[in-house]
């Protein structure tokens, strides 16, 4: 295994995404987003995470377009808002969003959450972008497994990705596993807790032992469990930091102790009570 920042997980399709890569929510648009992107890149990140209701994706299109980093050597991710679900809106809702990136295709699209019951309708959307080529990968965000089933019940593709929150508070090991045995990678947004947990003792004392931060402690520990995270930054010596997590590697015993920190909790909502 490579252990680097251009460390890979395989896609049930066979696609290959970066197990490290930015997000970029909340992170205002304009100045702001283009020097987070242009910063990570010259770190060496190759994945970029965004939404449609992040309201930056232009920004995003500017760092890539001006970057001296091959588009084939990115992996850009976006989603499609709750208001755009449906199947019509979601195919227009892409168009926008492809717009605003200046790009040709994307390489993942998500659906943002659940909801009630348009999901079914937007997948097909999906569908049809991943057939005609537009979209290298179709995945979801914030689902249950029961949305999950009900999706697969009615769907042609499997999604590649379900990204959702999951950091040592909210370890989510049954949606993991349900993941893991139906071929679904889970990627973690929050994947620090908002950095939360920077003063959480079990942390710091394996980061001691390491000559590392919680946050990179943390970091590991999703790594090591096979997910994908995008910690957001906007700060140039933070985004390095959040990089350097593959020189170290934890025991089973410490992974074991950061598995004790699970309590289910939530820092956003939860997607059985956002509907829409």
């Amino acid at each position: 295994m490579v252990y680097s920042i251009e460390q890979k997980v395989r896609l049930h399709n066979g696609v290959e995404k970066p197990q490290l890569g930015i997000g970029v929510f909340k992170v205002e648009e304009g100045d702001t987003v283009f020097h987070t992107v242009q910063t990570a890149l010259e770190l060496g990140y190759r994945a970029i995470d965004t939404a449609a209701i992040y309201r930056n994706e232009e920004g995003v299109g500017r760092a890539i377009k001006e970057s001296v980093v091959s588009r084939d050597s990115l992996f850009i991710t976006t989603k499609v808002w709750n208001e755009d679900q449906g199947y019509d809106s979601t195919l227009k809702a892409f168009e926008t969003s492809l717009k605003k990136l200046e790009l040709d295709y994307l390489d993942l699209y998500l659906i943002h959450w659940p909801g009630k019951d348009k999901y079914v309708e937007t997948w097909k959307a999906l569908e049809r972008l991943y057939e005609e080529g537009a979209v290298r990968a179709i995945g979801v965000s914030n689902f249950h497994e029961h949305h999950l089933d009900h999706l697969l019940a009615n769907a042609n593709e499997k999604p590649t990705v379900n990204q959702i929150e999951l950091h040592p508070r909210l370890s989510q090991e049954n949606l993991r596993e349900y993941c893991k045995k139906k071929d679904i990678r889970v990627e973690a947004w929050s994947p620090i807790a908002k950095g939360r947990l920077v003063n959480e003792p079990t942390l710091n004392y394996i980061a001691k032992k390491h000559g590392k931060t919680p946050v990179q402690v943390i970091l590991r520990w999703h790594l090591q469990n096979g997910h994908i995270i995008i910690p957001k930054s906007i700060h140039p010596e933070r985004i390095k930091e959040n990089a350097e997590i593959f020189d170290f590697q934890l025991s089973l015993v410490e992974m074991d102790q950061i598995d004790q920190l699970n309590m289910n909790e939530r820092l956003g909502s939860n997607p059985d009570e956002l509907l829409f």
